[in-house]
């Protein structure tokens, strides 16, 4: 038989939430069976979910999903269905992927290649497995295959490759080749990051012509376990063709796509697929899924903000109104307030555009807890944003309470403070002073607190612990300041949010000084523009901070002193605040690299600063 209909579901799962997980496999199985679908592939590990992590290695995550995939079995009569799970076997764990045709289990496929870099760590939980060997397994008293193999399903060869399986020249695909197999499955738990989807689809075609076959590949979507966000790519391409591919970062719980694969053709109708790079667009869509996931996973009540009027939290309100606005969209509104578990309380007809300005002044609470540092810009600015969005809008003044502490300090010390000797200390103590009261109102109303720091803060320390960076949540830590700047300006061109008018006109500033300091950020560190090619060269690449210079005096029209005392500033900034970055609040994995020390880049809180590295410069 060389027809078969072929398909592929992406699937929203969480960590150990089996109902869920059960009920979205179910749910895509009995969608698959409806329109006739033949062979359904679903995503790496999708039993328990990718994101265990430490809970792969206790005994009772590997029994219980042992356990669902025998209430998964009975589901499979009439189609063909992979479904991924971890599997315990001589003492060892692995991440395997099982194939049931008809309600039978006819084997288990096993990762070779464990990915183990940026946000990856499976050879912490997993052990890969032997190329070309095939084992015993046996679960309640039953005896199944485990192992590197292939099948065949109506007369189709099919083979697999588990996610970092096929992101290596010496792969398993290269033995598939060799075995004749037609159809290979690729289940995948693959993180959204800039870009990577363009990455991801040319590695599908170009394996789909060097092995000379149909590969389906089928990501996990959304956002799994708080950090990383999945796009729930779904691809297929036939001998160096592009076929089908499915809407990205759906709000969905499950998305099917299929297709009726003839094994004896090599050439099929062109798709009409067209999907161009765009960050900013993809920064929308991923950043407001993960707000959406966090929320109702977490069964919060909604989100609160401090509101300074500047970009970084201007760009979060904006999020969390595209939350509503992109999960209304695809689900309408009854759907999407049952999923956040809000219950639409208007009594009144309201349309779309009414309903999801209702429901952000529901589910977002905003505060601008100005000083006479403060400038009636920023507080215009975080007022007509919030008004044009519906969210919820308080404002208080705090400079009573920061001089209650200047007070306690002062007679502490036995002096007054001043701008000239305690500039540090009087800037972060307003910052540290909003902390307890927006948290305050966080704990109140059950909403997650969402801090505001951004990358290029994280790199040099350029923000207040316990001040600005308090919070549950921070979702844009892993993006530069130079990116949302720029994104500000296309969200209120491109996607309609005119209350940023405002915040667009303004120069970023933390205005923790008094106004007759003029005070900037780029003024108390450098242009972001050259602060991100640094990073970019000496954390991303890790570069030296001499290959950096060298790199960056051919690239910019900048005076080369200049440049290194930007240089300087950036190592000496990123070596001592490392300990910040180490209390950073959660953030989403965005970019292909990240500060996050939990997630991406370990750096030592201690150390010699590359005192000795900087020297170089001097030569230089």
């Amino acid at each position: 038989m060389s027809q078969i209909r072929i398909g592929g579901a992406c699937l929203n799962q969480t960590p150990i939430d089996w109902n869920n997980n059960f009920t979205n496999i179910s749910q895509a199985i009995k969608a698959a069976k409806e329109q006739q679908v033949n062979l359904l592939c679903l995503p790496e590990l999708s039993i328990t979910a990718y994101g265990c992590q430490d809970l792969f290695l206790s005994e009772w995550l590997t029994e219980e999903a042992i356990t669902q995939l025998h209430k998964i079995v009975p589901l499979c009569t009439n189609i063909s269905v992979a479904v991924g799970l971890p599997i315990r076997h001589d003492q060892k764990i692995y991440n395997t992927t099982c194939l049931i045709e008809n309600g039978k289990i006819l084997g288990f496929y096993a990762k070779q290649i464990l990915a183990n870099d940026g946000i990856h760590y499976e050879h912490r939980w997993f052990s890969p497995w032997p190329s070309g060997e095939v084992k015993e397994l046996t679960l309640n008293n039953q005896t199944y295959p485990i192992g590197d193999q292939t099948f065949h399903i109506k007369g189709v060869h099919i083979g697999f490759e588990i996610c970092e399986d096929a992101w290596n020249e010496i792969r398993p695909a290269c033995r598939l080749y060799d075995k004749g197999v037609e159809l290979i499955l690729n289940p995948s738990a693959s993180h959204f990051a800039f870009g990577k989807h363009k990455i991801r689809e040319k590695l599908i075609i170009n394996s789909s012509k060097k092995f000379n076959c149909h590969y389906l590949y089928v990501n996990q979507l959304g956002n799994e376990s708080g950090r990383v966000i999945y796009d729930g790519d779904i691809i297929l391409a036939s001998h160096g063709q592009l076929l089908a591919t499915n809407q990205r970062l759906s709000f969905q719980s499950y998305q099917l796509l299929y297709f009726d694969m003839d094994t004896t053709q090599t050439k099929y109708k062109q798709t009409d697929h067209v999907d161009t790079l765009d960050n900013n667009r993809d920064f929308a869509q991923a950043a407001s899924l993960g707000l959406y996931d966090y929320l109702r996973k977490s069964r919060a009540k909604g989100y609160t903000l401090s509101l300074s009027g500047g970009a970084d939290s201007s760009s979060i309100a904006v999020l969390v109104a595209l939350l509503v606005s992109n999960g209304v969209k695809e689900l309408g509104v009854d759907r999407f307030c049952k999923s956040i578990h809000l219950t639409p309380d208007w009594h009144t007809e309201l349309t779309t555009e009414e309903a999801v300005q209702f429901i952000v002044g529901k589910i977002l609470i905003t505060a601008y807890q100005g000083t006479k540092n403060s400038s009636d810009d920023t507080l215009n600015s975080a007022r007509s944003l919030a008004a044009s969005i519906g969210a919820q809008f308080k404002h208080w003044e705090i400079d009573e309470v920061v001089s209650t502490n200047h007070d306690l300090v002062e007679k502490a010390i036995g002096r007054k403070l001043t701008w000239e000797q305690d500039d540090i200390a009087m800037q972060n103590i307003q910052a540290r002073t909003r902390s307890p009261l927006i948290w305050m109102v966080a704990n109140i109303t059950g909403t997650i607190l969402l801090t505001t720091s951004n990358r290029s803060e994280g790199d040099v320390g350029y923000t207040t612990m316990d001040g600005d960076t308090s919070g549950s949540l921070a979702p844009i830590a892993g993006v530069d300041k130079p990116f949302l700047l720029q994104w500000l300006r296309y969200a209120e061109k491109e996607l309609g949010y005119d209350g940023l008018a405002s915040v667009n006109s303004l120069t970023p500033t933390a205005e923790l000084r008094p106004k007759s300091y003029t005070q900037t950020d780029e003024d108390d560190l450098m242009p972001y523009p050259i602060l991100v090619e640094i990073e970019r060269l000496g954390i991303f690449q890790r570069k030296s901070p001499l290959i950096v210079y060298q790199t960056l005096a051919q690239k910019l029209n900048i005076d080369h002193e200049v440049l290194k005392n930007y240089i300087r500033k950036f190592y000496r900034l990123w070596s001592i605040n490392q300990w910040k970055r180490e209390r950073l609040a959660p953030s989403f994995h965005l970019d292909d690299f990240n500060v996050d020390p939990k997630t991406w880049c370990r750096f030592p809180i201690l150390s010699g600063g590359f005192a000795e590295e900087l020297k170089q410069l001097d030569e230089a």
